[in-house]
């Protein structure tokens, strides 16, 4: 009998633990702490189970790093009224117009496959970053494969390494959800410990 699925699961995890770049890691921590000293907002975008990780990751970055940040998909009466009206490849493009982006701002994308026009997959991501180029809003992401549109026009983009061509979506999407933990704990961002921790340390309830 051949090795179990958690086996390998699991080993496949260790691996991209082991690849993935730390140094960009740290850029993207130190970007985000630029964004939050210049007053910007982060805005997250993601479609499908990144979606729902950006929602996730608004709360971290709003509650624990004090950063103004928003996802357009946690307003579905928005998303949908736009999708149904003006088509959906376009509605994360309209939404930041909308909300006034500037150039002190930022977009965080979270994504598999980092958006593609070519291949049409994501074109809602593709739209939002022409529309944060054009205004020069500064461009993270956190995507698998090759990273795509994302990784070509953005700033600094972590890109979870592939150890297989079988799992890459959930191997991505889970470590989205790493990558942003770890940047909301990170001592340079973090300014509010988490509950547990808190009980803990609770002298250290908040930071400086």
């Amino acid at each position: 009998m051949g090795e179990s699925h958690f086996g390998i699961y699991l080993a496949e995890a260790a691996s991209i633990c082991r690849q993935i770049d730390a140094a960009a890691l740290e850029r993207l921590a130190r970007e985000l702490r630029a964004l939050r000293e210049r007053g910007g907002r982060l805005f997250i975008l993601g479609v499908g189970g990144s979606a729902a990780n950006a929602s996730h990751a608004v709360n971290d970055f709003r509650k624990l790093c004090g950063i103004e940040a928003y996802a357009p998909t946690d307003n579905v009466s928005e998303l949908t009224a736009r999708t149904n009206d003006e088509g959906w490849e376009t509605v994360f493009a309209a939404w930041l117009r909308t909300s006034r982006a500037a150039p002190a701002d930022a977009v965080l994308v979270l994504s598999v496959g980092g958006g593609s026009a070519e291949r049409n997959v994501s074109a809602n991501l593709v739209h939002a970053l022409d529309e944060a180029r054009r205004v020069g809003m500064r461009i993270f992401g956190i995507v698998g494969r090759d990273g795509g549109y994302t990784k070509k026009v953005g700033h600094e983009v972590i890109v979870v390494p592939t150890v297989s061509p079988e799992r890459i979506t959930p191997h991505t999407e889970a470590f989205q959800a790493v990558v942003w933990h770890g940047l909301v704990s990170h001592p340079e961002l973090m300014v509010r410990d988490t509950k547990w921790e808190g009980l803990v340390r609770p002298k250290a309830a908040t930071r400086g």
